[in-house]
């Protein structure tokens, strides 16, 4: 498979989300080189400006994303991939 176009991890902020494309795409959201989320969605800005918002994720400090269309298998392989290396564990909040 090609390699995937990630950007840049960029800082978690409610400000940094309003920059983002309302394009369809996934994200990952880590605090202390842990990953807290890889979630794919039909909105990058608003999937993660509400991220910025919740308990869990709020605590993230880095995330990156990238667009693509078929951000549900692009999620599916992704978690498949950290549960793979994770003991079969999903992110924290997930």
């Amino acid at each position: 498979m090609a390699e995937l176009n990630w950007s840049d991890w960029l800082d978690f902020t409610a400000v940094q989300a309003e920059k983002l494309p309302q394009s369809p795409g996934v994200f990952m959201a880590h605090a202390a080189m842990k990953m807290l989320l890889i979630d794919g969605t039909a909105n990058l800005r608003q999937s993660v400006l509400n991220a910025t918002k919740k308990p869990c994720t709020s605590e993230a400090k880095r995330f990156r994303y990238f667009v693509t269309d078929m951000y549900d298998d692009m999620k599916a392989r992704l978690l498949e991939e950290y549960k793979q290396k994770h003991d079969g564990r999903l992110p924290k909040c997930m």
